[in-house]
């Protein structure tokens, strides 16, 4: 998720500003790594939202992603391997921290922008895609979209302001969504509450063109339809019922113990969540209960820089992107190898305050 060595020719190409008519445009440009962000991304993306925030030539904003397969994979998860094993080495390489306290500025600025901000998300929209387009105020999905915050499957727990979106999902849907990892469809995307409207992937780019001349409010109605059942919907009686339990094993329990018509589906997520590492799940879950106590996005996300900081520093992500990214595996080593190993007092120990390492979102949107 850090910078990985562009030139600065190849930064300026991987993500494009452009103003058509009154609407500011921004281009995610790597289609081949389906636009993964790169800190210098997310350094430029943060400039010039704020100049175009003062700019009365520009109304409204758009974000979407160059290519046919998302708007965004997420964040440069090899460069966040190398990051890790720097710290496991006892080195001093604190890009990643650099790289998050960015990319968590921009998530705060998206979410209090003061104009418009259209973001499309068709095709793959994943951890840090989810950032920079579910935090603003017309989030676009279409039958193309996949989207989720798969973190846990790499050893890390859901960040860019994720646990505060899924702590926010009706009933224990966010709970589930991120345990599981799972890539979700359109209608569950709009469920969760993570997108506002369905608009068929072929009318994005005559709604983009229309977009540079007429207000977003008056434009969309055109365009909008009607999204197919939510799964996830259908299935809220079982996850609710099986995700409010207040551990992992609890809800590992209760979704083993199911014998109705749903014993299929809930076998099915219990073998997803036993997949992942046992640390992150931990950490995951009780970042989402105390999300749900939290009263704004940059509390969440002064939590999640705590708690990713840790989690860099250990065992598990550096072998969770191994597994999956490296190597390809998929047969990560977790330490430690189970839940029962992972004690409440070492979940607390990821939420401890950082002292002068701590990012301060919340104190800085308050003065």
């Amino acid at each position: 998720m850090t910078e990985t060595g562009l030139n600065p020719a190849e930064l300026e190409a991987a993500i494009l500003f452009e103003q058509r008519g009154s609407l500011g445009v921004v281009v995610l440009n790597r289609p081949k790594a389906v636009n993964a962000l790169t800190a210098g991304m997310c350094e430029l993306m943060l400039a010039q939202l704020q100049s175009w925030a003062v700019d009365d030539a520009i109304d409204q904003v758009l974000v979407y992603g160059n290519g046919d397969r998302g708007l965004c994979a997420g964040g440069d998860i090899v460069a966040i391997y190398r990051d890790a094993l720097d710290q496991q080495a006892g080195g001093g390489n604190n890009s990643s921290a650099a790289f998050w306290a960015t990319e968590y500025r921009l998530n705060s600025l998206i979410s209090r922008y003061p104009k418009p901000y259209i973001a499309f998300m068709d095709g793959l929209v994943l951890g840090g895609g989810v950032g920079i387009s579910a935090h603003g105020s017309h989030r676009l999905v279409t039958e193309r979209t996949r989207c989720g915050m798969p973190e846990t499957t790499i050893g890390f727990v859901p960040d860019v302001g994720g646990t505060f979106l899924l702590s926010r999902a009706p009933g224990e849907t966010g709970t589930h969504a991120a345990l599981t990892g799972s890539h979700l469809a359109a209608a569950d995307v709009l469920f969760l509450g993570m997108a506002d409207e369905f608009v068929p992937s072929e009318r994005l780019s005559e709604l983009a063109l229309a977009l540079e001349s007429e207000p977003v409010d008056e434009v969309l109605p055109r365009f909008v339809a009607a999204a197919p059942a939510s799964a996830l919907q259908q299935e809220q009686q079982l996850i609710d019922e099986a995700y409010a339990a207040q551990s992992v094993e609890q809800i590992l329990s209760s979704l083993r113990s199911v014998t109705t018509e749903d014993q299929e589906t809930a076998a099915g997520y219990a073998q997803t969540i036993e997949s992942k590492s046992p640390t992150a799940l931990k950490v995951a879950l009780a970042s989402l209960r105390r999300s749900r106590e939290l009263s704004s996005l940059e509390e969440a996300l002064d939590q999640e820089y705590r708690v990713g900081l840790r989690l860099l520093a250990g065992h598990d992500m550096a072998e969770g992107i191994r597994a999956q990214v490296i190597d390809k595996d998929r047969n990560p080593q977790w330490q430690p190898a189970s839940l029962a190993e992972v004690s409440d007092s070492d979940v607390e120990s990821y939420f401890v305050r950082n002292g002068e390492h701590e990012l301060g979102l919340a104190a800085a949107v308050q003065s």
